[in-house]
């Protein structure tokens, strides 16, 4: 992504006194125009670069430069942090380097509680980013938050709820709280959230019970392997993008659907170009599915 590339070529540059744009593009694995293009967003940030020509030529920055709080506020600098350490899992240690000296500058970046607050994904919806930006909030600032809710079922409630982290997974953003009408630890999906409300009360440190089993699949929805004729292989790479792993003859996807219904609708519209892997019982809920569509039409028949 851009943006780990950016802050990684930036603090590059404040390590070393020049850097060439030759191993700029080695160590990013990038062209050398990419360089020159990344080098001038950076000095449109308002980071000085200077650019020398010749046998020593290369990047550096400028005379008494140095990244200060002036150009990251403490938040900012936070997200990135938080960032490259959601990235970590992924790239390993060549996101290390750049976490140690972004510490460097705010010790506080590196306290668990803050890092552990939420799990960032650059890709949010514009109907969800306002509700993950004000949980956000919440998260940080330990504020109780009225939401009014949709479980899984379609059952409407009002919550109140203490905000423990914000989780992302699979394209989906979860709150995690302590449900005051519930008593127990619980899941909401953030885009099952019709309304938010932040209120002015502080949460305060509690021992809280895990959900019972039984609701917290509820909440987590119904995770399925399927399996795909290759005939319908453009329908399922759209439908299930990054969840399909193509085989010899076929494509399995691993997926999570959140209501019975819309399940059973999905995998009877592709007929039989879709295999049920798991779990069992989807297999039956899809059979009752096609049985009541069957009767339906068999009365339809019958009475004209």
């Amino acid at each position: 992504m851009r943006l780990d590339r950016l802050l990684g070529m930036t603090l590059e540059l404040m390590a070393k006194k020049r850097v060439t744009a030759a191993e700029l593009a080695a160590k990013f694995e990038v062209s050398i125009r990419t360089v020159y293009r990344d080098v001038e967003l950076i000095n449109q940030a308002g980071i000085p670069v200077a650019s020398f020509t010749g046998a020593d030529g290369g990047f550096e920055l400028m005379n008494g430069f140095f990244l200060t709080r002036q150009h990251f506020s403490v938040d900012d600098l936070s997200v990135i942090y938080t960032l490259l350490k959601a990235m970590e899992g992924a790239m390993g240690s060549a996101v290390t380097p750049a976490m140690r000296k972004l510490a460097s500058l705010n010790p506080g970046l590196a306290d668990a509680g803050s890092s552990e607050a939420f799990i960032l994904n650059s890709s949010t919806s514009d109907d969800e980013r306002d509700i993950v930006q004000q949980l956000f909030q919440a998260v940080r600032q330990s504020r109780v938050v009225e939401l009014a809710y949709t479980s899984a079922s379609g059952t409407k409630s009002e919550r109140s709820v203490e905000p423990l982290n914000l989780l992302w997974e699979k394209g989906v953003w979860y709150l995690e709280g302590y449900c005051r009408s519930r008593l127990a630890k619980r899941y909401f999906r953030v885009s099952r959230i019709a309304r938010l409300e932040l209120s002015e009360e502080i949460t305060v440190a509690r021992s809280i019970p895990n959900e019972p089993e039984q609701e917290q699949d509820e909440i987590l929805g119904i995770h399925a392997h399927l399996r795909f004729d290759l005939s319908v292989r453009m329908r399922v790479l759209e439908q299930f993008p990054g969840q399909c792993l193509y085989q010899d003859d076929c494509i399995d996807v691993h997926t999570t659907f959140y209501k019975k219904e819309y399940a059973t609708s999905v995998i009877a519209s592709y007929g039989t170009n879709i295999e049920i892997l798991s779990p069992p019982e989807l297999r039956e809920d899809v059979i009752a599915h096609i049985d009541a569509i069957r009767q339906h039409y068999a009365k339809k028949r019958g009475g004209a």
